[in-house]
């Protein structure tokens, strides 16, 4: 405290400039519990991700491919179609091969604003809620390493776009039997249809493909046909939080649902 006032000293939110509430915040709800349910949720994930990541097994069940492990990259996938995708990294790769994938989808959402906003909050207190002060005496936002390489997020989106298109393609392999021949329909075809849905909801929503689409024109009048897609995607970027954690969700089922019946758990109940 200063001499002769109550009013706090020092930086952040007690710095001189700021009002004189000695309360950190004035908040009664339970504003606590969104910060632990995105924990919860997030260390669910990774921890789930990162057993099925150097898993390495059980990724191939006939026709169905797991998210995780799409396009196979290395000469040691097993069972992929008869074989690897594109054995880009040849026989020298040892280890699982969703090593190899997983990066960049996992490096669009790490960028993500969004996931962004929701681990800094949840596990860095910057800041712990809404009109909650936090614990930082300095904050120098994304302007400095390593937080300033959040930017290349919009580089990200690129690569993204591509491996929804793989995981589409995937998605029609799946309407197709053990033997190869059309016309299958199995519950695991829906579970990754579902999921290819979730993701291109997910992507084409992100303020970067917004941007993209219209954020640089002066004059939509000029550009009808990239004013639409702008109004789309605008529309989608309004639901990105809970597409987020729904697409999220999804490629940890449709991941864990190839495993079971590749393991052997159930077999994949055959609709039509």
């Amino acid at each position: 405290m200063s001499a002769g006032t109550d009013r706090p000293t020092g930086t952040g939110v007690h710095g001189p400039g700021r009002a004189g509430i000695p309360q950190g915040h004035l908040r009664t709800d339970r504003w606590w519990l969104p910060r632990l349910a995105t924990v919860v949720g997030l260390l669910a994930f990774v921890g789930y991700a990162t057993w099925r990541a150097f898993d390495g097994t059980h990724y191939y069940a006939a026709p169905y491919v797991s998210p995780f492990y799409s396009p196979c990259l290395a000469a040691n996938c097993v069972s992929v179609r008869g074989g690897a995708d594109w054995a880009l990294f040849g026989s020298w790769w040892r280890l699982s091969p969703a090593l190899l994938v997983l990066v960049f989808p996992l490096g669009f959402r790490v960028t993500c604003y969004y996931y962004r906003k929701a681990y800094y909050r949840a596990f860095w207190s910057s800041p712990p809620a809404c009109a909650v002060a936090e614990p930082h005496a300095r904050y120098s936002g994304e302007t400095r390493l390593p937080l300033i390489l959040q930017n290349i997020h919009r580089y990200f989106f690129y690569v993204a776009v591509p491996f929804a298109a793989i995981l589409t393609y995937d998605v029609a392999l799946g309407f197709r039997d053990a033997t190869g021949a059309w016309g299958h329909a199995g519950l695991g075809s829906f579970v990754l249809l579902a999921n290819v849905a979730l993701i291109w909801a997910y992507t084409l929503s992100c303020h970067s493909c917004r941007h993209i689409l219209g954020g640089r024109l002066k004059h939509f009048s000029k550009h009808p046909m990239r004013y639409r897609m702008w109004r789309t995607a605008s529309r989608l970027n309004a639901r990105h939080m809970q597409l987020a954690w729904c697409s999220l969700a999804s490629v940890a089922m449709a991941d864990l649902y190839v495993y079971l019946v590749a393991s052997g758990a159930f077999a994949d109940p055959t609709l039509w």
